[in-house]
């Protein structure tokens, strides 16, 4: 989560907002298609593929965010992929 955010956050220094939902992670790789458009796009954000949770799920990604309308909200649902839990069940959020 936490190299995810540095990435978006490069991209947000770029063109003053993040990728919007519909644009996803993807637009961290590549340039976003969907407005709205890159102003300065100096990707890829990543130099790998975008990975998976450490279950090999795909994080979930919100912009704007719900914990915070300016940012954006990324998480992994935990080894169970269910909301909440404890332990290894628990949610990985960048918003904690």
């Amino acid at each position: 989560v936490e190299s995810l955010g540095v990435a978006l956050d490069l991209y947000a220094a770029d063109n003053g907002v993040y990728p919007t939902t519909e644009q996803g992670l993807a637009a961290l790789r590549e340039p976003p298609v969907l407005p709205p458009l890159p102003r300065v796009w100096n990707g890829p954000y990543l130099k790998k593929q975008i990975p998976l949770d450490p279950w090999d799920r795909p994080y979930l990604y919100q912009s704007p965010g719900a914990a915070d309308p300016a940012t954006y909200d990324l998480q992994s649902l935990g080894a169970d992929g269910r909301p909440g839990g404890s332990g290894r069940n628990a949610d990985i959020r960048s918003f904690d």
